[in-house]
């Protein structure tokens, strides 16, 4: 069976095939993510852990959000490319950096979380807004 969706590391080291369609695609607004990314926010697919498939290895650091919740960062270890987050409050979940999609165009957010941490000048229009996670 084909993948419905591949990506990797910018230097190829690691690389993913996902099988289905994501669960969920969106956008996270918290802090750490900001600093993850280097950017205003970072863009998850979630995806269940059965439907990954990873080549190469990676580096992970534990850090914990706003939740509580712990966060695991996995990264290529050799270019140090943000790859996939797990968190322990969704433990069959396994939420991929969109940016390292080979193709990033059928990314497609459908909600934003932790919107309290949210820019000032994000304006992600009319997708559904949650001030932390959602319950």
């Amino acid at each position: 069976m084909k993948a419905a969706m591949t990506g990797g590391c910018l230097c190829g080291a690691v690389r993913y095939d996902i099988a289905g369609s994501p669960a969920m695609q969106g956008v996270c607004h918290c802090r750490n993510c900001q600093v993850q990314a280097g950017s205003a926010f970072s863009m998850i697919v979630g995806v269940t852990e059965t439907a990954l498939t990873i080549t190469g290895t990676t580096k992970t650091y534990l850090d914990q959000g706003d939740s509580g919740n712990a966060v695991h960062r996995a990264f290529c270890g050799n270019c140090g490319s943000p790859l996939f987050s797990r968190i322990c409050g969704m433990p069959d979940m396994v939420f991929i950096k969109a940016g390292t999609l080979d193709d990033t165009s059928s990314f497609s957010p459908t909600f934003q979380v932790w919107a309290k941490s949210r820019q000032r000048w994000v304006d992600l229009g009319n997708l559904p807004s949650f001030q932390t996670n959602p319950q």
